[in-house]
C-alpha cells in the first residue's frame, strides 16, 4: 500500500517502508516520526509492492526487508536500482548470513542493518546512505571484513578498511562487472560457493579434502578469471553473475 507523494520541501528525508509484517512496520514508522527530519511517505508489504511504489514515490531512501512473500528484499532492490541506479536503499534483516549481505551488496544496496539496531543508530544510518555514504551495522561490518582478512596476502591484498564500527562508511559499493576472462571450471565453482559462504583457504580445503595449496591455487585462479582484485569482489560479483 502507498500514500500520496509528498513535498519535500521541507527537507525532510522521504523515505519508503518495505515489510511484509504489518506490527513491524507500524513499529519502524512510530521510530521514524519521533524525528523532525524523516518522513514515512508509504510503505509496502512485499518486493513487488515495493518496486511500484518506489516507481511511484521515488523517496530518497527505502528500508528494505530482505524476506518477504511475492519478491523477497534483495531482488526487489535490484529492480529498483537497475530502473533508477540513484535509488538508496538500506536492507533490514534478522539474519547475519554472508550470503544475503553479499548478494544485498551485489543488489547494490547503500546500507546493510540489523532489525535490532537501536533507533537512534537507525537514524544515522537513513541521513548517512541520504547524504551519498554507505552503512554497515557493526556486526555486518566484521562479516564483510573477514573476507579480506581471512584471505592470503599474496592473494588479496590488505585493504585500508574502515573501522567496524556504526559511524557511516564510504563503502563497500559493488563495482561494475568486468569481463571473466575464461569460464570458470566445475571445480573453481565448487571453491567459488565457499568463498561467498566465508570459508578461508584452510577449510575450504578440509572442506572439499585438497591440500591448502592446492585450494590457494583455486582462490587465485578464480580472482584472474573473474578479473577481481580479492575474495570479497570475486563473491560479489559471483552473487551478481549468478554464478553459485
Amino acid at each position: 500500500m502507498t500514500e500520496q507523494p509528498k513535498s519535500n520541501a521541507d527537507g525532510a528525508i522521504r523515505v519508503l517502508l518495505v515489510e511484509d509484517h504489518a506490527l513491524t512496520r507500524l513499529g519502524l514508522k512510530t521510530a521514524l516520526k519521533r524525528t523532525n527530519d524523516i518522513t514515512v511517505i508509504g510503505e509496502a508489504a512485499n518486493g513487488q509492492e515495493a518496486v511500484a511504489a518506489a516507481a511511484e514515490l521515488k523517496p530518497d531512501v527505502i528500508l528494505m526487508d530482505v524476506g518477504m512473500p511475492v519478491m523477497d528484499g534483495i531482488q526487489a532492490a535490484k529492480k529498483i536500482i537497475d530502473e533508477d541506479p540513484s535509488r538508496r536503499v538500506i536492507m533490514l534483516t534478522q539474519h547475519d548470513n554472508d550470503r544475503d549481505i553479499l548478494a544485498s551488496l551485489a543488489a547494490g544496496a547503500s546500507g546493510y542493518c540489523l532489525k535490532d539496531v537501536a533507533p537512534e543508530r537507525l537514524y544515522t544510518a537513513i541521513r548517512s546512505v541520504f547524504a551519498g555514504d554507505a552503512w554497515l551495522d557493526a556486526t555486518i561490518a566484521s562479516r564483510v571484513l573477514k573476507h579480506y582478512t581471512e584471505g592470503e596476502p599474496a592473494e588479496q591484498p590488505e585493504p585500508e578498511a574502515e573501522p567496524a564500527s556504526q559511524a557511516p562508511a564510504t563503502g563497500p559499493a559493488p563495482a561494475p562487472d568486468r569481463p571473466m576472462v575464461e569460464p570458470l571450471s566445475s571445480r573453481e565453482l565448487e571453491v567459488l560457493k565457499l568463498i561467498v559462504d566465508g570459508l578461508s583457504n584452510q577449510q575450504i580445503a578440509d572442506r572439499l579434502i585438497i591440500s591448502l595449496a592446492t585450494a590457494k591455487t583455486h582462490v587465485r585462479n578464480i580472482l584472474n578469471k573473474l578479473a577481481v582484485d580479492d575474495r570479497t569482489q570475486a563473491a560479489v560479483h559471483a552473487m551478481r553473475r549468478g554464478l553459485v
